[in-house]
């Protein structure tokens, strides 16, 4: 299944049914009086988070989505059936924005989550619902309210605990293959990965997604390569993992490049906890291996890994500092949303 994650749709509600003018007539029965039913409701626009979905493909083909009209009411005061609603299924991580694709109109970030985006029109009264002591025989009844309509865009932010950024060809793809079951397009040429791939790893009791996002150029926050197209994905991680292909002669520029980016960009990236590896230590010598590591510890501050995605070496150690970091970010999620107990004897 093809991989989209913006998608523009215009919706519509559905109108509510005009009220009926209408008189009982039968034999024998002389003053019958109005017996006009009433118009039935048109049917609401809702938008849902579903489970099973993980692409806005759906919405490249299916681009206008209207929901049900209110029946006319009749005769015999029967009143019109209410229109069907028109439910917008979207993966989970949704953002629904405004026509102008800036104006947040609301983030469905749980299975479940739905929002209700245009209101079905009222159906009309019919002339039944007129009569009255001083008005015993009413022509007249109400049409029924118009539809709404819109055009919205969809926007998809993978939720993941884990976001795989770096350069083109740092590796990202093969680590992901090797700890995850997930099997993503692996080739020696840069921009190998399109579209994001997620897997699934177990580490120490801990579970979490990682989310293998295509590789990062210098300027992709204004644009550039695949630009801000794929850094809004990393959004909702709790964690970076930044890989660096050890076998380049400019590691520390390639760290700072990325780094600029994640904090040109905005968003809370820059200050996401990170975990930076240095990747392809088979393909090192280790009197190399052991400068380079240096080097960027000195530039990032911070301890550095030192892994082989291809050989599996030092992965193991790269895993238990993710799900560490990956527990505590749980961990300090969890207290912001339990509330606070008051003290009581």
């Amino acid at each position: 299944m093809k991989f989209l994650d913006q998608a523009k749709v215009y919706i519509k509600s559905g109108s509510g049914g005009n009220g009926c003018v209408s008189f009982r007539r039968e034999k024998f029965i002389e003053f019958g009086g109005p017996n006009g039913g009433d118009g039935g409701r048109g049917g609401d626009v809702w938008v849902e988070a579903a489970e099973n979905l993980n692409t806005l493909i759906d919405y490249r083909f299916q681009q206008h989505i209207a929901a049900k009209s209110g029946g006319h009411g009749m005769g015999k005061e029967m009143a019109g059936a209410n229109g069907s609603d028109a439910i917008v299924k979207v993966p989970v991580g949704t953002q629904i924005y405004e026509e102008d694709n800036e104006t947040l109109i609301a983030d469905l970030d749980r299975v479940g989550a739905r929002i209700l985006l245009l209101k079905g029109g009222n159906g009309g009264f019919g002339n039944a619902h007129f009569k009255s002591a001083t008005n015993q025989a009413p022509r007249h009844a109400n049409p029924g309210q118009p539809s709404e309509e819109k055009t919205i865009w969809l926007r998809l932010k993978l939720i993941a605990d884990v976001g795989l950024i770096g350069l083109p060809n740092a590796g990202k793809s093969t680590f992901l293959a090797r700890v995850s079951a997930a099997k993503p397009k692996i080739a020696d040429y840069p921009f190998t990965t399109l579209n994001p791939q997620l897997g699934m790893v177990r580490v120490t009791g801990v579970d979490f997604v990682v989310a293998d996002l295509p590789g990062l150029i210098e300027g992709a926050h204004e644009g550039a390569g695949l630009g801000t197209r794929f850094l809004g994905h990393a959004e909702r991680t709790s964690v970076i993992l930044h890989l660096i292909d050890g076998t380049q002669s400019e590691i520390v520029r390639a760290y700072r490049t990325i780094r600029a980016e994640l904090q040109s960009y905005g968003h809370g990236l820059g200050e996401k906890p990170e975990i930076v590896v240095l990747n392809k230590a088979d393909a090192i010598p280790k009197d190399a291996l052991a400068r380079k590591r240096a080097s960027l510890e000195k530039a990032a501050g911070e301890k550095i890994y030192v892994m082989s995605a291809v050989s599996g070496e030092g992965v193991d150690e790269v895993l238990r500092a993710l799900a560490r970091k990956v527990a505590a970010a749980r961990a300090k999620e969890r207290g912001k949303t339990e509330p606070q107990r008051s003290w009581a004897p």
